[in-house]
């Protein structure tokens, strides 16, 4: 592919061209020139878009699809194109299908559907053999099929000798492992925040509890261990504080929050909207205050949308059956850039890669391109005609956001039409 990006803000640290505004000249996939004005002799297609910033590619850490199992929510066609238009020139796949993605074959598939897309999808392969917890899954045949982690998407690690032989058997080649902060004996039948709240909905409380002590749990074994440890999605202060003092002690731990968690409370459940019912549950205030305290200090090591498609029929009903879970990849950029500064945003949207063992390319003469294009500056309401997805449960239809994403450019081809 071969395209000329006129008047482009570079916002990259790693790149000489950090915030200036240049042309860059992309030539079979490759970044061949960067100069303030490029002439275009070949009469290669021309990007030229209002207000126009290029970063180097953004990754998500939890996104889920559905194929294959549960087609009906999403596709991974269709959903690679959304994390496209979206920004995403890489995602990471969760095993939430049926059947769960837990073998060799079953890596290969899922990325063989995703072969000559611009996004590129990484598979996280279940930890445990149908997702159960009860038998470690074939770990190193997966990683050698492509998954870059090992973990049960929403499910916890409820024998900690189970926990303790995954981390001790994935150090033997470097895997990841996954251990989702949910003890199920305190949550319970929980559906939301446990607080005053849900007392006034009548709705099951979730404690922190619940989530905290599963932390503490596992860092615990991630010590004995000295595993490699990555913990998704947490949502309270205590969580933050465990966290912190974890890798004060030097411990392999690294951990994210979904960005609803940063911006809405329990208190956005007051109409039994169901698109609010997620899992880990909007908290309170304060543990908001603490988990954006965690992104800046670094204590947090990435943000997701923690993308989980729900048919309608699986979110349209009584509160208490409906499924947990978002979309979030359509609204990500929005939401950070409206949380933070632009700068702070395509930071946290650009971390993570080394974590998981991906290559990130900067906006370098030479470096292939892997380039997320966008306005900062453009404020609007959400709305349903801003969904890509084919399930439509955002939780942040009617927000106001920050910042539009014009597409990506990567693996030699483009979400932009030229």
């Amino acid at each position: 592919m071969n395209v000329l990006i006129k008047s482009a803000t570079i916002l990259d640290d790693k790149s000489d061209f950090h915030n200036q505004t240049q042309d860059i000249l992309v030539e079979n996939g490759f970044i061949t020139q960067i100069a303030k004005s490029l002439k275009n002799p070949n009469k290669y297609p021309v990007i030229v878009l209002e207000n126009l910033h290029v970063s180097s590619g953004w990754f998500d850490s939890s996104v889920s699809f559905g194929e294959p199992g549960y087609e009906e929510r999403e596709t991974i066609a269709n959903g690679l194109q959304v994390a496209a238009a979206s920004g995403f020139t890489d995602i990471a796949l969760n095993a939430n299908t049926n059947p769960v993605i837990d073998s060799h074959s079953d890596i290969a598939f899922v990325k063989s559907k995703a072969a000559n897309s611009a996004t590129n999808l990484h598979p996280i392969g279940a930890l445990t053999k149908g997702g159960e917890g009860i038998d470690l899954a074939e770990l190193f045949d997966m990683k050698s099929a492509g998954s870059i982690a090992f973990g049960d998407y929403k499910k916890s690690i409820e024998n900690p000798n189970l926990l303790k032989i995954a981390l001790q058997y994935a150090s033997s080649f470097d895997g990841l492992v996954h251990s989702f902060p949910h003890e199920p004996r305190v949550a319970k039948k929980g559906v939301m925040n446990e607080n005053i709240t849900s007392t006034q909905l009548g709705l099951k409380g979730l404690p922190a509890l619940a989530e905290e002590l599963q932390i503490a749990r596992d860092l615990f074994i991630l010590e004995y261990t000295e595993g490699k440890l990555h913990i998704p999605t947490i949502s309270t202060a205590k969580s933050v504080d465990l966290i912190r003092e974890a890798k004060a002690k030097k411990l392999d731990v690294s951990c994210s929050v979904a960005i609803h968690n940063l911006m809405f409370t329990d208190k956005s459940l007051s109409d039994f909207d169901t698109n609010f019912k997620v899992n880990p549950p909007l908290r309170i205030q304060s543990d908001i205050e603490a988990l954006i305290a965690g992104v800046k200090d670094g204590t947090i090591d990435m943000v997701t949308s923690d993308h989980n498609p729900i048919d309608i029929e699986h979110k349209k009903i009584e509160f208490d059956y409906a499924k947990n879970g978002t979309i979030g990849l359509e609204s990500a950029f929005g939401a950070l850039n409206a949380l933070f500064t632009t700068k702070k945003a395509v930071q946290l949207l650009t971390k993570g890669t080394q974590r998981f063992g991906l290559n990130a390319e900067s906006i370098k003469i030479g470096n292939s391109a892997k380039l997320s294009l966008f306005n900062p500056a453009d404020s609007y309401v959400f709305e349903e005609k801003h969904i890509g997805s084919k399930s439509k449960n955002s939780l942040f239809l009617g927000s106001k956001l920050k910042g539009t994403v014009y597409g990506i450019i990567a693996n030699n081809s483009t979400s932009i039409t030229l």
